[in-house]
């Protein structure tokens, strides 16, 4: 058989290329150079080295005034919250923080040298408030709320450090997160500050008072508000725009603070603080989930800052004094017209199932009317009236389950309120079933649309 020559196209060199191909070309080099240039840029950016140790320091030598100061600032921050594990020394670190992205562990910030921050300097304290970067080098998770933090003045963050410097030190190993990829590279960190990192003080507001001023640093920095009541992004960044229109916390739900809270009396300054202080606000309620160990934190604040607190955070709502007085006549006037209704009557649960509804009456009666309706007593004392709270009139059920479901308990060797947690006691059925009543009998704002799939993503760990 006759062999049979293939032709082959021959190769063009880069002089031989079309006048298209050599355009191609140039872009592709253009954007391998950009990248190269974009990317070394970054790195660079976001390489930080490794300051000095601190050399050991004699405790006493740290100013009684400054780390008292130090002192009111934690607890306005409840630094201790996320930095203490159950049952450990405080600040000792292992607090689990759930994300979207995995968990990651508060850290020791006691004085030991080994597993501590006992080898940090007062500058590489502030580079990790402020820039999310620990002494070493390393970037930190925003989980640590330094995008508050960077508000901070060198003053204050120079006390918080006196503070820590002097709590007793604590031998215990920070735990590495439990992030998927890519978040468990540090350098994520680094892009995610590129977006959502505003570094600086905010400048005050000449137009208002001192006091409000005090609140809004406050309130801004080291108390972070916005962290839990400001809705995310898909990556975890405060929404511009939407400052405390409400977020999600540890599978809770963090009210809007704003026009948009869902109070049936707008908050009040003195309501704030006194909330702050005490826990609890006869016209809102109780604080319960991430919020109760908050208030372990701010109760130990001192009176000044509590009521710059509460006159800042107040001001969010814009509500007048004479549209404050309105709606709390309205509110006060409904809450006075609740009865309950008798064994086997039909509560008004617009939207409910009639049978889910008439369940929910007898569970609430047998369950709920001894403590929570009118002429109830307890030995210690009665909660707020349930129109008024702002659990029953939110947009949604979460919360009202999550208290169902765990209950309401003081801190650990605490005095407080209780009220008892019904996972186990009431069915699922049940508890939907006294979730509309509730919300169809002590509120004036539509059913909630599916109390049954929020208690079903609670159970499975989803968020709303």
């Amino acid at each position: 058989m006759a062999s049979r020559r293939v032709r082959c196209k021959p190769l063009r060199w880069v002089g031989q290329l079309s006048s298209g191909d050599r355009v191609l070309r140039r872009i592709l080099i253009a954007v391998l150079a950009i990248v190269v240039v974009a990317g070394g840029g970054f790195f660079a950016w976001a390489w930080h080295g490794e300051l000095p140790a601190e050399p050991s320091r004699d405790v006493s030598t740290f100013d009684p005034a400054v780390v008292a100061k130090g002192a009111n600032l934690v607890a306005i921050g409840s630094c201790a919250v996320c930095h203490t594990a159950k049952n450990s020394p405080s600040f000792a670190g292992g607090y689990p923080v759930e994300t979207p992205f995995g968990v990651i562990y508060g850290s020791n910030i006691t004085p030991d040298r080994d597993t501590g921050i006992g080898t940090w300097s007062p500058a590489a304290f502030r580079r990790a408030m402020r820039e999310g970067v620990d002494r070493l080098g390393n970037h930190l998770y925003p989980a640590f709320p330094y995008d508050h933090f960077t508000h901070a003045t060198d003053s204050d963050l120079d006390a918080v450090y006196a503070f820590l410097m002097t709590r007793n030190a604590v031998q215990k190993a920070n735990r590495e997160p439990a992030l998927a990829f890519p978040f468990n590279i540090r350098l994520s960190a680094a892009a995610w500050k590129l977006l959502f990192l505003h570094p600086g003080p905010n400048p005050p507001d000449p137009s208002k008072s001192a006091e409000w001023n005090r609140g809004a640093y406050l309130a801004e920095s080291f108390g972070h508000c916005g962290a839990c009541h400001t809705p995310r992004n898909l990556l975890a960044g405060e929404q511009r725009g939407k400052a405390y229109d409400g977020g999600f916390a540890e599978g809770w739900l963090a009210p809007a603070l704003n026009a948009k809270s869902p109070a049936a009396v707008p908050w009040t300054a003195e309501a704030v603080t006194h909330y702050l202080r005490e826990g609890w606000d006869a016209e809102h309620g109780h604080a319960a989930g991430p919020m109760a160990p908050v208030i372990d934190g701010t109760s130990r604040a001192n009176s000044d800052d509590l009521r710059a607190l509460g006159v800042y955070v107040a001001s969010l709502n814009g509500a007048t004094a004479a549209e404050i007085a309105a709606k709390r006549e309205a509110a006060l006037e409904f809450a006075a017209a609740r009865t309950l209704p008798a064994h086997g009557t039909t509560a008004q649960t617009t939207g409910a199932a009639p049978g889910l509804a008439n369940d929910g009456t007898a569970i609430f009666a047998g369950a709920c009317a001894t403590c929570h309706h009118a002429g109830g007593e307890l030995p210690i004392s009665r909660p707020i009236d349930l129109s008024l709270s702002s659990t029953v009139n939110e947009a949604d059920a979460r919360d009202l389950i999550q208290v169902i479901l765990r209950g309401i308990h003081p801190a650990t060797n605490e005095r407080g309120r209780i009220m008892p947690a019904f996972d186990g006691v009431l069915t699922d059925r049940q508890i939907v079933a006294l979730v509309n009543y509730v919300r169809g009998h002590f509120s004036t704002q539509p059913m909630w649309s599916d109390p049954a799939k929020t208690l079903a993503n609670i159970r499975n760990g989803k968020g709303s």
